[in-house]
C-alpha cells in the first residue's frame, strides 16, 4: 500500500509554493498526493487556478497520512482554516509529518508547535506579529528552509528549499539525486 502524502487546498492558497515538490512526489511509486480542501468543492489557487480537491477533511483518516504539507495564502493569518485544528493536533501528537511554508507557518506558531523545535517563517516579526501567543522565538533560525523532528518549516520564497526538506524527510530520492535536483532547479546546474 502506497504512503499518502495530503496537501490541503484552499481559497487562495498559494499554487507556487507546491509546485517543485508535487510532480516529484506525484511520479514516485511509493507515494499517493491527495489533495483535500474543506468540503472538496473546487477552490481558487491565489494564482487564479481552480483545482477540485480529491476529498475533504472529513473524510481523512490520520492513520493513513504519512505527511501533511500546507501551502500559504493569507487564510492562515486571517484565522480562516481552523477547521483543520483537529487533524493538524492528531498528526502533530501521533509525530506524523508535518510541512508548512510562508503564512502556514503562523498556523504552527499560533498553536504551539514551534515553541521547543527549531524552525522558520517569512521573518521572525512577521510571525511574532500575526501569532502572538506563538512563544518559540528562541528556537527561531533565519534560514529558508528548517527541519527539526517531523516539522518542515520554510520562508515563503524557498520553494526550493521546502520541497528538498520534504524529499529529504520522505526518504523520495538519496541524498545525491536530491542534491543534483536541488542544484538543477535552484542554481540551473545539472552535473552527472
Amino acid at each position: 500500500m502506497k504512503k499518502k502524502i495530503y496537501i490541503f487546498l484552499f481559497d487562495g492558497f498559494a499554487d507556487w509554493e507546491i509546485a517543485y515538490l508535487t510532480p516529484e512526489i506525484k511520479k514516485n511509486e511509493e507515494f499517493d498526493l491527495v489533495y483535500f480542501s474543506m468540503d472538496s468543492n473546487p477552490v481558487l489557487s491565489m494564482g487564479g487556478l481552480s483545482i477540485t480537491p480529491d476529498t475533504q477533511l472529513q473524510e481523512i483518516n490520520p492513520k493513513d497520512v504519512e505527511m501533511l504539507i500546507l501551502p500559504g495564502g493569507t487564510a492562515w493569518e486571517q484565522d480562516a482554516n481552523n477547521l483543520i485544528d483537529p487533524l493538524v493536533m492528531t498528526l502533530f501528537g501521533s509525530s506524523r509529518s508535518i510541512a508548512a511554508i510562508c503564512a502556514a507557518t503562523t498556523y504552527l506558531g499560533k498553536k504551539g508547535f514551534l515553541n521547543e523545535l527549531k524552525h522558520t517563517s517569512n521573518d521572525l516579526d512577521y510571525l511574532k506579529a500575526i501569532a502572538p501567543e506563538y512563544a518559540g522565538e528562541r528556537h527561531y533560525i533565519d534560514s529558508l528552509a528548517v527541519t527539526d523532528e517531523n516539522i518542515i518549516t520554510a520562508n515563503g520564497i524557498a520553494p526550493i528549499e521546502f520541497a528538498k526538506e520534504i524529499f529529504t524527510k520522505l526518504n523520495l530520492y538519496n541524498s545525491m539525486h536530491t542534491e543534483k535536483w536541488f542544484q538543477l532547479f535552484k542554481n540551473g546546474i545539472w552535473s552527472e
